[in-house]
């Protein structure tokens, strides 16, 4: 329960910057970018879009991940858009997750 709280109470404190929202299921990976002030979803990406399906093949979930970041960071360029606060939710921070984040940080966005 502490653990949920202070996820949450961070998240609150940078309610000025954009949110890059993370979230993985057992079979695909979800990543959006969200204007809290304004209530509106800017960008999102995940591993059912077509650009990863064709790119993807037989690879592993974590490299479909940081296709995911890529392509998030890439769209959000596109809308001038590069400073994000990256939240986890209530994942850990390893495995696809970190794979979403190190992704988009090669696409080009600033955590």
């Amino acid at each position: 329960m502490k653990k949920n709280v202070h996820q949450r109470n961070r998240v609150k404190k940078n309610f000025m910057r954009l949110r890059l929202c993370g979230r993985a299921t057992l079979r695909h990976i979800y990543a959006q970018v969200i204007d809290d002030l304004a209530g509106k979803t800017l960008v999102a990406a995940s591993s059912l879009d077509k650009e990863v399906k064709t790119k993807a093949g037989k690879v592993k979930k974590s490299e479909i991940a940081k296709l995911v970041g890529q392509l998030v960071a890439k769209r959000a360029k596109e809308k001038g858009l590069d400073k994000v606060y990256f939240d986890r939710g209530l994942s850990l921070f390893h495995g696809r997750i970190k794979a979403l984040a190190d992704g988009a940080r090669e696409g080009g966005l600033v955590f």
